[in-house]
């Protein structure tokens, strides 16, 4: 009789064994993280149990264009590709050519194991500016002299659009830096040396990526669909008030200066919803802040529960040390560890991913920081629907220079002049010009040059002087 039972007890515990190893085969199967059906929680830890080291280093890791191929994307898991300034897949490129690029990109990283979709961004700060043909809107400088919230925000909804048209999700923009010395050379890119009108100028990120739905959780990014793109809060913080208005030099300011100062902008931006923070290569009181913990884990991931991914600024990691890239194993450490979460390397990846390989196998990193940047890199690409609608097509290539956005652009203009002065005095007023002056001389350099007069971050880096971007309805 005991024996009987016996056999009973073990043909149960068996049966039990056999049905729990066929649920794990099951869900195993199931690839839980492909189901856009699921919570995105939930499909992230699913991504994330099955990834390994490799994998997770490879999401964080951002190269440009000029070093990336299929290949490249395949065997290094990489997680993202940008093109920065100047950086075309040919002179004059059509938005057609860029779909074809970045497509082939991503067909590289669908080709892997996991088929994990990478992230395409660019420096669309005016515009998508890189780009010949596209629109060109007006500096930050100007807009901020509009004092339009209403009219940026229609800027960051155009440029959008303009940025999908080439098959691109991520513009790195708003720069929301204070200029507090105008001899800052990149000024330009500051709406404001007042905070307040900074904050107002924040409507770029729903223009870019879409209004908040209601109710939606502060602090966690949001694309609302094909037509929006992942915006980019730059650059944490403080990069506006340099010493002497030096690049790239050091904050001097007490707490409460920095709160007050150099902050607010980014309490908008994520209440906002913006999907990434971009670090500044600049330091406050003496603490480089791609190295500053304080400031980008304790303050911004903590405090304010900023729940996108922080990322760091072209070769961020290199400046750390002094000479650049002094050591190099050393500044991937500190970035790391003060909590980017994706870095623009953006050539030497293969140094970067042996170096981050080796900290962490070696304990100076804790797995636990490699899976907190992997998640929020993750929730960003699933929020967005990446891995439903990886590959751009060409249905979007129409809104490259469209008459609607120039016209916008023009208006734009038109809000930004500020008439400082009217002539000699009241009664000998310039403007309105009489209408009965036959001509009027326009002179200088800037006069009918295009380029000049569109600035920095135009087809190139640091701009080009001539003919550099045609409209294309006033070609032959």
């Amino acid at each position: 009789m005991l024996s009987r039972k016996m056999a009973k007890s073990r043909s149960f515990l068996i049966g039990i064994l056999v049905l729990s190893c066929w649920t794990a085969i099951a869900n195993a199967e199931r690839m839980i993280y492909k189901d856009p059906k699921i919570p995105i929680n939930h499909r992230i830890k699913d991504l994330m149990n099955r990834m390994t080291l490799e994998e997770k280093i490879g999401q964080m890791t951002q190269i440009d264009r000029s070093v990336a191929s299929t290949e490249v994307m395949k065997k290094y898991y990489i997680g993202s590709v940008l093109s920065g300034g100047g950086s075309v897949p040919a002179p004059q490129a059509s938005a057609e050519t860029w779909v074809d690029m970045v497509n082939d990109f991503q067909k590289g990283s669908l080709s892997t194991r996991l088929g994990i979709p990478m992230i395409y961004g660019i420096d669309a700060v005016h515009g998508n500016n890189n780009v010949y043909n596209a629109t060109i809107f007006p500096h930050n400088i100007g807009l901020g002299a509009t004092r339009d919230p209403v009219l940026v925000k229609k800027i960051g909804a155009a440029t959008a659009l303009e940025v999908r048209a080439t098959g691109i999700t991520y513009a790195f923009a708003p720069c929301i830096a204070v200029c507090r010395d105008p001899r800052w050379g990149r000024c330009y890119e500051s709406y404001s040396e007042d905070p307040a009108i900074v904050q107002a100028m924040t409507e770029l990120v729903p223009g870019l990526q879409g209004d908040l739905p209601a109710n939606f959780r502060k602090g966690v990014p949001y694309v609302g669909g094909k037509e929006k793109v992942l915006a980019c809060a730059k650059h944490f913080v403080g990069d506006g008030g340099t010493t002497k208005g030096i690049n790239e030099n050091n904050t001097v300011t007490n707490w409460h200066g920095l709160l007050n100062i150099h902050m607010p902008a980014y309490y908008d931006t994520i209440i906002k919803g913006v999907s990434t923070v971009m670090v500044s290569y600049s330091s406050w009181n003496g603490v480089k802040m791609h190295a500053n913990r304080e400031l980008v884990t304790g303050f911004l991931k903590n405090k304010l529960r900023f729940r996108g991914f922080v990322i760091s600024d072209w070769q961020g990691l290199d400046r750390i040390t002094s000479p650049p890239h002094a050591n190099y194993t050393y500044s991937i450490l500190e970035g790391v560890d003060a909590g980017i979460d994706m870095l623009m390397i953006p050539y030497n990846y293969t140094e970067f991913i042996d170096g981050l390989t080796f900290l962490v196998k070696n304990n100076f990193i804790p797995m636990s920081r490699i899976d907190d940047a992997v998640k929020r890199i993750l929730r960003v690409k699933f929020m967005m629907g990446l891995f439903e609608n990886p590959l751009a097509d060409y249905s979007m290539t129409k809104y490259l220079g469209s008459q609607e956005h120039r016209e916008l652009a023009r208006e734009a203009v038109r809000r930004t002049l500020v008439l400082l002065k009217n002539g000699g005095s009241s009664d000998k007023a310039l403007i309105p010009l009489s209408k009965k002056s036959p001509k009027i001389l326009v002179a200088g350099t800037h006069a009918d040059n295009i380029g000049n007069q569109c600035g920095g971050w135009t087809i190139q880096w640091q701009g080009q002087t001539g003919n550099i971007t045609v409209p294309r309805f006033l070609r032959p």
